[in-house]
């Protein structure tokens, strides 16, 4: 545990013992205690889970999660049983991470005036622009993307949720360091092709479901 909590002080990011760390929660179902048993939950209740939270806090502090916390809820909630199948399960036993990516140079509190451009082509779509400020993606295997799909539509009906491989061609990681020497990271889409089927949900209602998602961090609730 003291090796965990110096990883987080570090401001790297996750290491080899927080993973070890999340393997080892999610073989006990901890993580996501009030998920269904189908997707690695334990099918507890809201309130288990919460106390299963504080629990985990007490011991070693607030640990960020996207997929646990963020990125999973909605897609337990809202995607399809192909994406349910795919990610939930390796979520749960803390396998795998989600990185945000919502903010842009021009795009920060004002989240709904993001521009980086989904285009769909054929069985794909097409990503091109930049996020700034995602702060796990150089640890995380996934991105958790809003992006605009319909540059025609009122700001807020024009975005999309995607969950794109960060190993795809065309995405390149740069580190950002901020105060504390915490690293966060500027994250380029250039041309990145991204199979239409990481489609969260429905095309052009991504803000529902991102603001889904900021309700699910602030509660860690699933």
């Amino acid at each position: 545990i003291e090796k965990v909590k110096q990883e987080e002080i570090s401001g790297a990011g996750w290491g080899p013992y927080t993973w070890e760390f999340m393997r080892k929660a999610g073989a006990k179902g901890y993580l996501t205690p009030s998920w269904p048993q189908k997707y690695g939950g334990l099918g507890a209740s809201h309130m288990e889970r919460y106390i299963v939270s504080e629990e985990l806090a007490y011991c070693l502090g607030r640990l960020a999660a996207v997929g646990v916390g963020m990125a999973g809820p909605v897609i337990l909630h809202s995607g399809t049983e192909e994406q349910k199948e795919e990610f939930l399960s390796r979520i749960a036993r803390g396998e795998i991470e989600f990185s945000l990516g919502y903010t842009e140079p021009e795009a920060g509190s004002d989240l709904a005036s993001l521009e980086i451009r989904a285009v769909r082509d054929g069985d794909y779509y097409i990503i091109n622009g930049q996020k700034v400020f995602n702060t796990a993606s150089h640890y995380s295997q996934y991105h958790w993307l809003a992006a605009r799909t319909d540059p025609a539509a009122k700001k807020h009906r024009g975005i999309s949720m995607f969950i794109v491989d960060l190993k795809s061609p065309g995405i390149t990681i740069r580190p950002l360091t901020g105060l504390g020497k915490i690293r966060t990271n500027e994250v380029f889409y250039d041309d990145v092709k991204v199979p239409a089927d990481r489609l969260v949900g429905e095309e052009n209602r991504g803000w529902e479901y991102l603001i889904a998602a900021l309700a699910f961090e602030r509660t860690w609730h699933a």
